[in-house]
């Protein structure tokens, strides 16, 4: 039996692809706004030095940025290596024991509903064309030759969580005088409810609920620090 894999074109990414390269967006984005307000706010309560305050908070930005994208390769790259030893496994097994490969397949449908004797069809006529593509679909919902990216997933937490931090940065850098910590505050809560409203449209889930839970957050994030500061 011919299992050799034909060449794919990757040029086009899957649904999970593009979704996973969001998701590292929104965490990156979430955790920009959150650091980056912890340790301005902090410090300008225990300090009036503008100079001060902007370099706490562009230095827990870069940090904050190069470690989101540093924590996503590593993640994403793990999973591309478990996919990728997944898919060679199988390809094995199907040189060494195709039968138990196509009884699989065959039960997979089964499983959802099809009868018998028109999964056994189904799983014949797969196997025939695409095996690999068949086998490592149906036992872990791998499209052969799209494999996440941790290159993608780094670069949009980096810029995501350089962006997220740098509202609030701005606000309290370049707003002078009794509305500075007002700024700031409504920085923090524009930054938190778009990406409140993004994480939830990319979820399906309840969009209002996700705004103000990150509102929310971002609010006891500032009092938490604020107090901080203030002991010190």
């Amino acid at each position: 039996m011919d299992i050799r894999v034909k060449k794919i074109d990757q040029r086009e990414q899957t649904m999970e692809e593009k979704l996973n390269t969001l998701r590292a967006g929104v965490l990156g984005s979430n955790d920009g706004i959150l650091t980056v307000v912890g340790v301005l706010v902090s410090v300008a309560a225990a300090t009036t030095n503008e100079f001060t305050i902007f370099i706490a908070g562009l230095s827990d930005l870069l940090a904050c940025a190069f470690s989101m994208a540093a924590g996503e390769y590593a993640s994403v790259s793990a999973q591309k290596e478990t996919e990728r030893s997944a898919v060679e496994k199988e390809e094995r097994l199907l040189k060494t024991n195709w039968e138990d490969q196509l009884a699989v397949v065959k039960q997979h449908y089964v499983d959802r509903g099809v009868r018998e004797d028109t999964a056994a069809k189904i799983a014949a006529d797969l196997m025939q064309k695409k095996p690999l593509a068949t086998v490592v679909r149906v036992k872990y919902d791998i499209e052969l030759g799209h494999y996440l990216n941790p290159w993608d997933a780094s670069f949009a937490s980096l810029f995501a969580a350089a962006l997220g931090g740098l509202l609030p940065l701005m606000a309290m850098t370049f707003v002078t005088g009794p509305l500075k910590w007002g700024a700031t505050i409504l920085a923090v809560a524009l930054a938190s409810a778009l990406t409140g409203f993004i994480s939830a449209k990319l979820g399906d889930g309840l969009v209002k609920r996700a705004v103000i839970r990150n509102i929310i957050i971002g609010l006891i994030t500032i009092t938490i620090h604020y107090g901080v500061g203030k002991l010190f």
